[in-house]
């Protein structure tokens, strides 16, 4: 266990906290959690993770964008559900990313685990996009990523970590609720002047 691994662990609990509440804050937090993930797991040769917290910081800045601009006359961006092309697309995204990952680090690299490594990365990446746009099935994909990110982690010896995505599991679940009730409440009907006048 390295300082790393323990400042990974901190920012990558506050960064899935904080995104569990919509605080835009999320998105430095988890910047900082990449960089230092970028380090972790370019030391233990999980290339795939590696090179993907380069691509998650580059998401960060879009998805803080697209949460500050990117809803009604570029007002903030409210919570939807997952339209049902974006399943489909990102389905053939991890398949097709996963495929050609996986041949690319097995093929070049001293990968401790090509495919597990490539199929994480795939879905993570579709799972952040998906979370920049508050599309509430972000969380179902970040549930199954993160559960078998854990045994790619505790076979890495990073154990710290593993307990982290293993949190992060329950966060996911939490945040899944939470972003529920709130789509739930603003589709509610709003009650009308005739209403209140019939009800009183």
């Amino acid at each position: 266990m390295t300082w790393v691994e323990i400042l990974g662990f901190v920012s990558g609990a506050a960064c899935v906290w904080l995104a569990t509440r919509q605080s835009v804050w999320n998105f430095p937090v988890g910047i900082a959690n990449n960089l230092l993930f970028l380090w972790l797991f370019t030391s233990t040769g999980l290339y795939a993770n590696a090179g993907l917290q380069v691509v998650f910081a580059a998401l960060a800045v879009l998805g803080w964008v697209w949460w500050v601009r990117g809803g009604a006359d570029h007002g903030t961006l409210v919570v939807t559900r997952t339209p049902r092309w974006v399943w489909v697309a990102g389905a053939g995204a991890v398949v097709l990313a996963t495929a050609g990952l996986t041949a690319l680090l097995a093929g070049t690299t001293d990968a401790a685990a090509p495919f597990w490594d490539a199929l994480t990365t795939s879905s993570s990446l579709v799972a952040q996009v998906m979370l920049g746009r508050k599309w509430l099935g972000s969380w179902a994909v970040w549930i199954a990523t993160d559960v078998v990110l854990v045994g790619l982690y505790a076979s890495q010896g990073l154990y710290l970590t593993a307990v982290l995505y293993a949190g992060f599991i329950g966060l996911c679940v939490l945040g899944w609720r939470d972003w529920r009730r709130t789509l739930a409440a603003r589709q509610a009907p709003v009650p009308s002047d005739d209403d209140v006048t019939v009800a009183a």
